[in-house]
């Protein structure tokens, strides 16, 4: 390690006094002004991280949807993953050091995680169009130059084909080939050979309005345009050439305040989808005859691609495990229509992608989606493998276009991490399979009324949680105030949880009207307010 280049460039990314950092399931976020020493030192980690696992590894500078003004970084591991959870501790470690230390940790960090300096290390980049992101990604390579490791810059691409190119190129091409055709052509060929299948045509036409955030999606889906087959018309809104990134528009403003985005008009039954700033959730939504707006966010998809996959792995007779991971932020109602209605097997598991996706490892298909729209579909090794042979040698013809319909959701689903394009692709395959409408897919369950509130605390680590975050151990008597308030109404239940980046705890109650499901929401956050030391004053209903 070359001390005096290590001194000269840490430098020139100097650490404001005073700023502390942790890194989460979304990497750092924070104001782009504070965060230049943070992505160079990451640019660091990340070929510490190349040199310990001998692979390459991803960069990407995004804060998701965040306003336009915040960034962040988050690394890749090399299966397309999210950073191992004992390197998040070296991430923080590194970010907070003082300069004078900033050698030491490295060499702390080495001898605890075995890394060899003189191996070669790789790393890929990406970024999304915040106006900083550019700038950002310039730090990053000097992180990774000081420490001598090779980089490739892809520039502007969403999150989850960052993900996509690290596994690609880890698998030795195995996964896809590493590059923005690569990605376009393999996402593009099965969902063609997937709609050939199509019997019912329906709409010969299928049209669909996407909002993209005014962020990276709409730049790649334009890119992605001369791919798609004629019968699928998109048109895109939200473009970023007008309005601020994530400004009124965007998955997440749809889902939290359960209206549409600006800048598209709806007219009734016409299917409209928004992207978030990175492209790694989709929410669907419509407008009836009627003018109500009707969301259909994560958990509904989940649903419809558990349906379509639960139908073919019946048709191939394979004894495949099948299972969907949720959050207990999930409705209930999706939970109750999934374990009754389709006999699947439902896993709850804590909050965070990490949880989500290390449960649905466990099954040769695990369906996993947050409530928000972000998530994808794992298969096993062993199920790609039976799966691919089925394709080959099968004589019975039904059960090889099933195997068929199967091998080209593996190939259209992005398995590395949700990705709001390839996600849209399945979605529109399945509807185009099954002859549904936007209504019809709607209508599979009725959503349980349910309210999301926060309130103010002095220090959130006083709520310790227990059973997927579905039950408080402390402070004591706040369980079973809760469990008082749920009996006095249908259908209900209610949880809280400290958030993971602020002092305040998330309150979720759901109930069988809206107006139960607020006053229970509300009466939990008094009891919230009142036994684990409020701020301020107590919440109005």
């Amino acid at each position: 390690m070359d001390s005096e280049a290590l001194r000269k460039y840490s430098a020139l990314h100097p650490k404001p006094a005073g700023l502390t950092l942790q890194y989460g399931t979304a990497g750092f976020r924070t104001k782009a002004e504070q965060l230049d020493h943070i992505v160079f030192r990451m640019g660091l980690l990340a070929v510490l991280r190349s040199k310990a696992v001998t692979a390459t590894i991803g960069i990407m500078v995004t804060a998701s949807h965040n306003p336009e003004e915040d960034n962040g970084v988050k690394l890749v591991d090399p299966l397309g993953e999210m950073l191992h959870p004992s390197w998040e501790e070296y991430a923080t470690q590194l970010a907070n050091a003082e300069e004078q230390e900033l050698q030491k940790v490295i060499t702390e960090i080495c001898q605890k995680a075995a890394v060899n300096l003189h191996k070669d290390a790789s790393v890929f980049i990406g970024r999304d169009t915040r106006p900083s992101s550019e700038k950002l990604s310039q730090s990053v390579i000097d992180g990774i130059q000081v420490l001598g490791g090779q980089y490739r810059d892809y520039g502007l691409v969403t999150t989850p084909q960052l993900h996509y190119m690290v596994c690609c190129q880890n698998t030795q091409g195995q996964y896809g080939k590493a590059t923005l055709e690569g990605y376009y052509e393999k996402l593009s060929k099965a969902f063609m050979e997937l709609i050939k299948q199509s019997h019912c045509s329906g709409e010969s036409q299928r049209h669909l309005k996407i909002d993209c955030a005014n962020g990276i999606g709409a730049l790649k889906l334009s890119e992605m345009k001369p791919y798609f087959p004629q019968e699928v018309l998109i048109h895109i809104y939200n473009d970023g050439t007008k309005e601020k990134l994530n400004h009124l528009c965007g998955a997440d403003f749809v889902k939290v305040h359960q209206k549409p985005p600006g800048g598209l008009d709806m007219k009734p039954n016409e299917r409209c989808c928004s992207f978030d700033g990175d492209a790694d959730r989709i929410v669907y939504y419509y407008k009836d005859t009627a003018g109500h707006f009707h969301l259909i966010d994560g958990d509904k998809i989940a649903t419809l691609i558990s349906i379509f996959l639960k139908e073919l792995l019946a048709k191939v007779k394979q004894n495949f495990k099948m299972a969907v991971v949720q959050t207990a932020y999930a409705n209930g109602n999706s939970t109750r229509y999934l374990q009754e209605t389709l006999k699947v097997p439902v896993h709850c598991v804590k909050t965070g992608v990490k949880h989500l996706h290390h449960k649905a490892q466990e099954f040769d298909v695990g369906v996993y989606f947050e409530a928000n729209g972000h998530g994808t579909v794992l298969f096993s090794k062993a199920a790609e493998t039976k799966i691919r042979q089925l394709v080959k040698e099968e004589k019975d013809d039904e059960k090889r276009e099933a195997a068929k319909m199967l091998e080209n959701m593996i190939d259209l689903i992005n398995q590395t991490v949700g990705d709001a394009v390839s996600d849209m692709l399945v979605i529109e395959a399945i509807l185009a399979l099954k002859g549904l409408t936007v209504q019809q897919w709607d209508a599979l369950y009725t959503d349980l009324p349910n309210r999301l509130l926060k309130v103010q605390v002095a220090d959130r680590h006083v709520i310790d949680t227990t059973d997927a975050e579905r039950r408080a151990l402390t402070p004591p008597g706040l369980q079973e105030k809760i469990d008082a308030l749920v009996k006095k109404y249908n259908l209900s239940r209610a949880f809280v949880r400290p958030s993971g980046t602020e002092d305040v705890v998330r309150i979720y109650a759901e109930a069988d009207t809206q107006e139960n499901a607020d006053a229970l929401a509300h009466e939990v956050s008094l009891a919230v307010f009142h036994l684990a030391g409020g701020k301020g004053a107590p919440p109005q209903p």
